[in-house]
C-alpha cells in the first residue's frame, strides 16, 4: 500500500467517522485492495460494513444486482456497470456510501475496444454517484494500485462535497 493510499484512507476515515456514515465496496479488478486500504485504518469497523469481490458476472448480477442487460449492452468494464455496482453494494450491505471498480488490470484480457489498463471507478451515496475512467497500461500491479488510490480519492472528494452541503 502506498503512502498516498494510506493518507487518503485516513482522511476517508475521519470524514465517515465524523458524519456517522457507513461504507461498502464492490470490487472486480482491484480484488479486495480497496477493502484492505480502508480496513488498514484503526477503527474502520465503525463505518466499513464489508465488500464483495465480484470477478464473475454472476456475482455482479446476483449479489450486486447489476442488470444482465447492462452488461450485455455496455460491457462489464463500463460506467453503467460500476454505477449499478455502487447501488447494489449500498443496497446489499445497507450502507450510506459505496465504491466500485471494474476493469482490465492485465497483463491479458484486453481488447481493441477495451485495452489493458482501462478501469472504471465509481463512488456514490444514495443521492449521487461520481465516476472516473482510467486508461493506460503501466503493468498489472501499478494498474491496480492506481485504480485503488484513484477510487479512494474519488470517494474522499464526494464525502467532502456532501459534507459541505450539509
Amino acid at each position: 500500500m502506498t503512502v498516498e493510499t494510506k493518507l487518503i484512507s485516513r482522511e476517508i476515515s475521519d470524514l465517515l467517522w465524523k458524519e456517522g456514515r457507513t461504507l461498502a465496496t464492490a470490487e472486480s479488478c482491484t480484488a479486495g485492495n480497496l477493502a484492505a486500504a480502508i480496513t488498514a485504518v484503526p477503527g474502520s469497523s465503525h463505518y466499513y460494513k464489508g465488500g464483495v469481490v465480484a470477478y464473475a458476472n454472476q456475482v455482479k448480477e446476483n449479489l450486486l444486482r447489476v442488470n444482465t442487460q447492462t452488461i450485455e449492452a455496455c460491457g462489464v468494464v463500463s460506467e453503467e456497470t460500476v454505477c449499478e455496482m455502487v447501488r447494489g453494494a449500498m443496497e446489499t450491505l445497507n450502507t450510506d456510501y459505496a465504491l466500485a471498480t471494474s476493469g482490465v488490470a492485465g497483463p491479458g484480457g484486453g481488447t481493441p475496444a477495451i485495452p489493458v489498463g482501462t478501469i472504471w471507478l465509481a463512488a456514490g451515496s444514495r443521492s449521487k454517484i461520481v465516476t472516473m475512467k482510467i486508461e493506460g497500461d503501466d503493468g498489472r500491479d501499478h494498474n491496480i494500485a492506481k485504480a485503488t488510490s484513484s477510487a479512494l480519492r474519488l470517494l474522499c472528494d464526494l464525502l467532502k462535497e456532501e459534507q459541505n452541503q450539509d
